[in-house]
């Protein structure tokens, strides 16, 4: 959001950590488990991250972003993979996932690709999951509930960073324009209907 001045008003991050977290049902025993599993977890990181970047390289349109980046972006996604084990899921990490969104946002990445990621994130994470705790299915199942939450909680995040902009955009042609909001909103809700 951009105020009366023009500047971009960054959201209260300790906030939006507790309303990410009602919604992701990231709570203290799921980072208290994800702590715990992080001793497992840690060697075998690597191998999500070069998976990740795997399938990646077989979509035509992640391409552009990758190109000649890939090992730096690998370095990073690696890093942030073993905060996702360490936490602390607190206002400073959510600032930092913003901020990911946001660099996201700056190149230009469809919004899919994060929600995409995610989800080929999980899917590896959970075949680890599965091979780590085999013998013990309860354990496995906590762990996959709490790596799903600390994922939806990322990803929420990120989202927001993209939510962000668009009304960036918006409050710049506002201000450019000089148009009030409630006209924007009027005129806007006469084109739908004239659709």
């Amino acid at each position: 959001m951009i105020d009366k001045n023009g500047q971009i008003v960054r959201p209260d991050f300790v906030e939006l950590s507790e309303y990410a977290k009602v919604f992701s049902s990231l709570n203290s025993e799921k980072e208290a488990l994800l702590r715990d599993i992080a001793k497992d977890m840690a060697p075998r990181l690597n191998e999500v991250t070069e998976h990740f970047y795997e399938i990646l390289q077989s979509i035509p349109q992640a391409l552009p972003y990758l190109e000649g980046r890939t090992d730096a972006l690998k370095k990073t996604h690696l890093k942030w993979m073993q905060s996702l084990f360490t936490g602390p899921f607190d206002a400073a990490y959510t600032e930092s996932m913003y901020d990911v969104g946001d660099v996201h946002v700056k190149v230009n990445l469809p919004v899919e690709f994060m929600s995409g990621g995610i989800t080929l994130i999980c899917n590896e994470l959970y075949r680890i999951i599965h091979e780590l705790y085999q013998a013990d299915p309860k354990r496995a199942a906590d762990a996959v509930s709490a790596i799903s939450s600390v994922m939806g909680y990322s990803l929420l995040i990120m989202q927001k960073s993209y939510n962000a902009s668009v009304e960036e955009q918006l409050d710049k042609f506002l201000l450019i324009t000089g148009m009030s909001r409630a006209l924007f909103d009027k005129l806007a809700s006469t084109f739908k209907v004239l659709l």
